[in-house]
């Protein structure tokens, strides 16, 4: 089915059926759907009669949990069908009410159930230790201890209760960046390859600097950069704002600094943090020689910021039709083993995939589902190279979930964010992996360790550089410092000039960037995509090298979901994060990209 080749986007039902995802798996009618909304309702009339209750013995405990997975269970199946059918055609009224009431529902259930974790934190600790060890209570034994191990940084019921009176209140500098960045920011016009004048927005700006005509680049660049300046105080004040809002709740929950409490969540150590940033820097070297390598291969005397994202390569035409990307995928991962291509095997034949643009349909690429049944995969496909390695990133995601799913109880399958990205990003590599070895075409190969070597730049040195941004700037704070626009772009300047070396001319213009990144207002979470990349990496690594024993582990991982914490899943799985060896691991990885793209450089 060539879908690249339709000029108009096809209706959904023009879209043949082994094409469309099988929602029918979660509920086999709107009215199975129906009557499980019921269930939810009843479900939290029934959890509310345990308010209170909690203390009186390990039995009562046990039912609560016992419901509380019920109507987990049963809410997420609810609200995921509704979204799911509208995300497959956004104009239909009917799911689009659907999804309306469901997230009414999904309101409704976190209130009802909020009462639990502050009444199991009121017990004293003797007696909810003596719950804990219970035998009743031993399929809840990790989820009852993550709690108790917060129980240092909760506060008394009255001030949890201000807490959250404020928490509208402390997301207005996202909310206000927000508006600032989406709704008031009008950029102007400047002339496309063709000389025609166009305005340039968000999504252009991307296709701009991407351009193989460098006036074009520099014209987007500039324009950018110059309407940023022109709300530089009003930006810069906003993020301050920001970084104190988070230094405030840090220091009200007893943290010793807000990288402590952001990454206490996830009981990350923040040796993780500071690991990363290190390892990073020792390996700047790697990227400077990129940078030099860049400025070879594009032919320019200097090499400029906003030369930074156009292919290295001049455009490669790979025709990547749907079919053929099964196939590649199927045939990249085939060092995870048999198991693993059979799940592969049955998601592809059997809807989990809902593959081609409709009408109506959501945007982008994304891997979901509730538990219970199998998971689903979006796709917008197009017949290229970045929507092949989409694939196989969605059904890493994919095949986590069904994995952590068969193989934990509902409270435990939930994998936490600082893995997420590592079974998607492994295989990418292994498909990367399969890719380069059997692409025989020269311009080919340099067209796909270019896509690589963008990977790492974006995913791991660039993400660093956010991250080191990010607690430069809350340390500042922390220690009564001003966050003026000059001390903003002062540090974003010279981290640039400091990440890409000598070989680049670091423009001016650059020491804005940081008022348009929108994850400065999510703190600390940037980070989590190096480490996720590194880890995916360093893991694909002892796959392709060791085999056996490496799969063994790495499935054991997949299995285990959330149910320990995520650093000593990794550590199970073979890479320890929190030391530097996985970053470097995957940097040599980098290094040696470099290596093939200087060779494949002297053929072409």
């Amino acid at each position: 089915m060539e879908q690249t080749s339709q000029k108009t986007i096809p209706k959904r039902s023009e879209i043949k059926p082994e094409f469309k995802w099988k929602l029918e798996s979660i509920f086999p009618t709107d009215e199975a759907w129906e009557q499980e909304y019921k269930k939810v309702q009843e479900l939290i009339e029934k959890i509310e009669t345990y308010q209170g209750k909690l203390s009186e013995a390990p039995s009562v405990i046990a039912e609560c949990m016992k419901t509380y997975e019920e109507l987990g269970l049963a809410m997420e199946r609810v609200y995921v069908y509704a979204r799911m059918r509208r995300d497959e055609d956004n104009t239909n009224t009917k799911y689009q009410a659907l999804t309306d009431r469901a997230s009414s529902l999904s309101i409704r259930v976190s209130s009802a159930v909020s009462f639990l974790v502050p009444e199991i934190l009121s017990m004293p600790d003797e007696k909810l230790d003596s719950y804990i060890a219970d035998e009743r209570l031993s399929k809840y034994r990790f989820y009852l201890n993550e709690i108790k191990r917060q129980k240092e940084h909760v506060l008394s019921a009255q001030e949890e209760q201000v807490i959250a009176q404020v928490g509208e209140l402390a997301q207005a500098p996202q909310t206000i960046f927000g508006m600032i960045n989406n709704a008031d920011m009008v950029f102007p016009n400047i002339k496309n390859e063709n000389g025609e004048e166009v305005q340039l927005t968000h999504g252009r700006y991307i296709h701009f600097i991407e351009s193989y005509d460098r006036r074009v680049r520099q014209d987007a660049f500039k324009a950018m950069y110059d309407t940023y300046r022109k709300q530089k105080n009003t930006l810069a004040a906003t993020l301050n704002a920001s970084v104190k809002k988070d230094v405030f709740y840090a220091r009200i929950r007893k943290y010793p600094s807000a990288l402590a409490a952001a990454l206490d969540s996830d009981n990350i150590p923040v040796e993780v943090y500071t690991n990363l940033i290190q390892a990073v820097r020792d390996n700047l070297p790697a990227m400077h020689r990129y940078v030099s390598l860049r400025k070879k291969l594009l032919g320019v005397d200097e090499l400029h910021m906003y030369d930074l994202y156009v292919p290295m390569v001049k455009e490669v035409k790979m025709n990547i039709p749907y079919e053929e990307a099964v196939r590649l995928v199927k045939e990249g991962l085939a060092p995870l083993g048999d198991d693993y291509r059979r799940v592969l095997d049955e998601a592809f034949s059997s809807g989990w995939i809902d593959v081609y643009e409709n009408e109506g349909k959501t945007s982008g690429a994304y891997s979901w589902g509730a538990y219970g049944t199998h998971p689903f995969v979006l796709m917008n496909y197009q017949n290229n190279v970045n929507n092949l390695f989409t694939l196989a990133h969605e059904m890493g995601h994919a095949l986590h979930s069904y994995y952590s799913d068969k193989h934990q109880p509902y409270l435990d399958a939930q994998y936490k964010i600082f893995v997420a990205e590592v079974a998607s990003t492994l295989n990418e590599s292994l498909l990367m992996d399969y890719m380069l070895k059997t692409t025989e075409d020269p311009r080919q190969k340099m067209y796909l360790v270019n896509y690589y070597l963008e990977q790492f730049r974006g995913t791991v040195y660039r993400q660093t550089m956010f991250a080191e941004f990010e607690k430069t700037i809350h340390e500042r704070v922390e220690a009564g410092e001003p966050l003026t626009p000059d001390t903003l772009c002062g540090l974003y300047y010279d981290l640039n000039v400091d990440y890409y070396g000598p070989d680049m001319v670091v423009d001016e213009d650059i020491n804005m960037e940081w008022a348009r990144i929108p994850h400065f207002y999510n703190e600390f979470y940037v980070y989590q995509y190096a480490t996720g990349f590194s880890a995916a990496t360093a893991l694909s690594q002892q796959i392709l090298h060791e085999g056996a024993p490496a799969v063994e582990r790495y499935l054991t991982f997949l299995k285990s979901g959330g149910s320990d914490y995520p650093i000593e899943l990794l550590r199970k799985a073979g890479v320890d994060m929190a030391s530097p060896k996985p970053v470097v691991e995957a940097l040599k990885v980098f290094a040696r990209l470099l290596d093939e793209m200087e060779e494949l450089a002297t053929y072409v």
